[in-house]
This record gives structure tokens, sequence and C-alpha cells, in this order.
């Protein structure tokens, strides 16, 4: 290769800074501004009345606490899945391997709506397992069950698809000789796989909270939209702002883009030490290769 076809391009000064400011400019106008305005309306009558919109409302206080719970109970389910399922991919070759971890991304390629149409069609009352469901007094769709199947569902490739690439670049050397010294399974599980996908671990618990808190179109569908019983924050967001009380609308959303933020910085920190071990995990490779 020749020295110009090696050198990196250079952009001038005038080209990177207009590529700078359209940057800034279209992050300002779709995020920056409408988060601001979220938190503007919000504190409009003061902070007595946005507590008053979150705190002395009871449909209100139960959408925030049916959020709160649903949410880490489908993180919860997914977190072990994705772990079972990224130590499968990542640490054995079987028939129909690739097949398996593209389904782990349907969620991505189906919509919302359609999943929760999917769901209310095998639990519903008149759904496939309607009947049974009906026969043991359980009930599904239009309860919590639903909600979290819903949120499980479409937070599902999250986890795993933070595990996968990073227990095949560990590779499986470390656990073997675990087995080779007559460590156990769950004792190799804790003490030698866990505290190398913990911080990609941790990414992905983050980034499936924020999906899992923010979902509308499947929990739209099994909730039923009743008030007070299966709305969660974003279903009541959108059931205020229908019943022309913005100021009580953009409390709630006030709430999930404070959680948004939060999970933003989470997800900064945890990048970085994804980063910096990974730089770590190259060093020592490099280390290993070279010739004593």
């Amino acid at each position: 290769m020749s020295a110009s076809q090696s050198r990196a391009p250079h952009a001038s000064p005038a080209v990177s800074a207009a590529l700078v400011a359209a940057a800034v400019g279209i992050v300002g106008l779709l995020i920056v501004v409408p988060l601001a305005s979220v938190f503007f309306e919000a504190f409009a009558g003061g902070v007595a009345a946005w507590w008053t919109a979150l705190a002395h409302d009871p449909d209100t206080r139960h959408a925030i606490w049916l959020s709160l719970t649903v949410a880490p109970v489908a993180v919860a389910i997914n977190t072990v899945f994705g772990v079972a399922a990224a130590w499968l991919v990542a640490r054995f070759r079987f028939p129909g391997r690739s097949l398996l971890i593209s389904l782990f991304d349907v969620p991505f390629s189906v919509s919302p709506v359609v999943a929760g149409l999917a769901l209310v069609l095998i639990f519903g009352r008149q759904g496939l397992l309607g009947p049974t469901l009906a026969w043991l007094d359980w009930k599904v769709i239009f309860s919590w069950p639903g909600l979290v199947l819903a949120t499980t569902f479409v937070t599902l490739p999250l986890v795993v698809r933070e595990l996968i690439p990073v227990m095949e670049a560990i590779g499986p050397e470390e656990e073997m000789a675990a087995v080779s010294l007559g460590a156990s399974g769950w004792q190799v599980f804790w003490r030698v796989t866990l505290p190398n996908i913990r911080w990609a671990l941790l990414h992905g618990i983050v980034l499936a909270n924020a999906r899992a808190m923010g979902e509308f179109g499947a929990v739209y569908v099994v909730s039923g939209h009743i008030a007070g019983a299966t709305d969660t924050m974003p279903l009541r967001v959108e059931k205020l702002f229908q019943e022309y009380r913005t100021p009580a609308s953009m409390a709630v959303a006030s709430v999930l883009a404070g959680l948004a933020l939060v999970t933003l910085v989470a997800k900064f920190v945890i990048e970085r030490r994804l980063e910096a071990e990974s730089r770590d995990l190259e060093a020592a490779r490099s280390t290993a290769e070279t010739p004593a």
C-alpha cells in the first residue's frame, strides 16, 4: 500500500465546522429542545404543582408504582435468559445456532403493537390458551402478568446481544482451567464468568430497563388502558394529554425523562469501563503473544 493510500482522509476546517454545526443542530432540535420543553412545562406551575400532580392523583401514583414494578421484573427475567442464552451461543457450536441468534432479534424487527396483539391471540380469553387460563382462573391479558410478558418480549434481545460478543472475545480458557482445577459449575460462573462479563451485563441491564420503562405499543394492547389498574407511566402520559390535563401529563413525562437522563449517565460510565476492559484485554493478549 502506497503512502497516499494509507494516509487518513482530512477534511478542510470549513467542512469540519459545518458537519459539527449540523450534528449539534440536529441533536439540539430533536433531543435537547423537546427534553427541555418537557421539564419547562412540568415545572411551569412550580415544584408544588408538579408534586401535587404526581402525589395527589391515585391513578398517577398507581401508574408510577406499576412501571417501577413491571420493568424490574421483566429486566430480571431477561437477565437470567440473556446470560444463559449468551453462554450457550458463545461456548457451543450446534446445528441451528445461526438461526437461534437471528431469533434473538425478532423483537427488534416486529412492531410492538403486533407483539401485543400476538400475546392477546395466545393468552386472551378467546385466544389459544384462553380456555385453559380461564379454567385455572389465571388472568394474563388486561392484568399485571400481561404487562410483564409484553415488556419482557420487547426487551429480550438487549442483554443477550450485549453478552455474546464479550463472551466470545474472552473465550472459554479461564472457565476450562477452573473446571480442570475442580470448580463446580456455579463456582465457575460466580468466580470466573460473571466477573469477566459484569460490565457488559450491567450495560445490557441498563438498556433493557430504559426500554422497559418507556414501552408503549405492546403494553397498550395487552393492558386495556385501565386507569388505576393497568396504566403504566407512558400510558398515563398519553391519557392525561388526551384529557387536556397538560401540566399533569408533563409532570409524569418529566419523571420518565429524569429516568432517561439517569440511564444515560449510567450508560456513559459503563461504556467507559467496557472500553477500559477491552484495552486491558488487548494488551494482555499482545503480551501473551509476544515471544520471550
